[in-house]
């Protein structure tokens, strides 16, 4: 059986929102970050570091197989599933488009928000720059506009279905309210669409 590690509104969220999207049969544990290593449940904790050597959230554990990038557990969960539809049956391009989307939200999209949190509470305080907080809103500004030419018009990422980018988007979304980001009122529409979902609603509940 499918094993999630996780962490409250982390990456972990994305992967567990996808589980239940797809039917599949898991079991979540929860992992307590910037704990001492002494913590049963610490990310720090030998046992945890013994499957994730980084330490970090999520980790998927499917019999011998450990993923510990949020995309590629996505995309396992979606290809463990493919009555789901997290991953939709296409042609070639719609499935180039697909990765081109999952590849911006990480490397564009998702980054300067990423980068914010880091220096609001994730590094050392000695290490954090608060000066850089405007330079990561112009980035995810940058963003948003180059979104703006990557996705379909209807409901949905791509087509007319939901998919893992669906899933991708929604959660980055709600980072960027929680982190008071300007956000057109479209994307916040999406989220809030997207996270009224029953499987989103139950990963929230188990989270």
């Amino acid at each position: 059986m499918i094993r999630l590690y996780g962490f409250q509104q982390s990456r972990s969220f994305r992967a567990l929102w996808a589980l239940e999207e797809s039917g599949l049969e898991y079991e979540y544990t929860r992992v307590k970050l910037r704990t001492d290593a002494e913590v049963p449940d610490s990310a720090k904790n030998p046992k945890y570091l013994a499957v994730n050597a980084q330490g970090k959230v999520p980790t998927l554990v499917d019999g011998e197989l450990k993923l510990t990038e949020s995309v590629a557990i996505l995309y396992y969960i979606a290809r463990s599933a493919p009555e789901s539809g997290l991953l939709p049956n296409a042609s070639m391009d719609v499935y180039a488009r697909i990765d081109e989307l999952a590849c911006f939200v990480l490397a564009e999209l998702e980054q300067p928000l990423w980068s914010q949190g880091k220096h609001m509470f994730a590094l050392p305080e000695e290490r954090r720059i608060p000066q850089m907080f405007e330079t990561a809103k112009f980035e995810f500004a940058k963003a948003l506009n180059a979104l703006d030419h990557l996705l379909d018009e209807g409901e949905y990422a791509i087509g007319d279905a939901f998919s893992l980018v669906d899933i991708l988007l929604a959660q980055t979304f709600n980072w960027a309210m929680r982190f008071e980001f300007d956000l057109p009122r479209k994307y916040i529409d999406l989220r809030n669409r997207h996270y009224s979902r029953p499987a989103c609603r139950r990963a929230l509940e188990i989270m």
